[in-house]
């Protein structure tokens, strides 16, 4: 399973990163190491981000831990991309907090041709 899974976040357009509880990347896809033109695995998100943002993401992670039931979170809208972006929460099999991934969803109209296999 874990091949499958892997090969999921792997062959994600989107930009995909993972980060455990103290918010250290554990897992960028390499459509988030393109984005953001480096790899960060083993570095604090938080080192890349201003206070404020810092706080925010403090503020999701308190919220999340919470309950089971808080696992998505709207972050931020980026008109220029056309997408919206979201924080969510990663559990383990009991249901506990074990990290977080940041999400984006483009809102683009598909251009690749349907079921085009040339």
């Amino acid at each position: 399973m874990e091949q499958l899974f892997k090969s999921i976040l792997e062959q994600d357009r989107a930009p995909i990163v993972v980060c455990d509880v103290q918010s250290t990347v554990v897992y960028m896809n390499p459509s988030a190491v393109a984005r953001y033109r480096r790899d960060l695995t083993g570095r604090n998100l938080k080192s890349c981000h201003p206070a404020a943002a810092n706080e925010k993401i403090e503020r999701v992670l308190d919220w999340f831990a919470e309950s089971r039931d808080n696992n998505i979170v709207y972050t931020f809208r980026n008109d220029e991309e056309n997408k919206d972006v979201y924080m969510v929460a990663l559990r383990d099999e009991c249901g506990d907090l074990i990290g977080y991934y940041e999400k984006h969803e483009y809102r683009n109209r598909e251009t690749m041709k349907l079921y085009d296999l040339n």
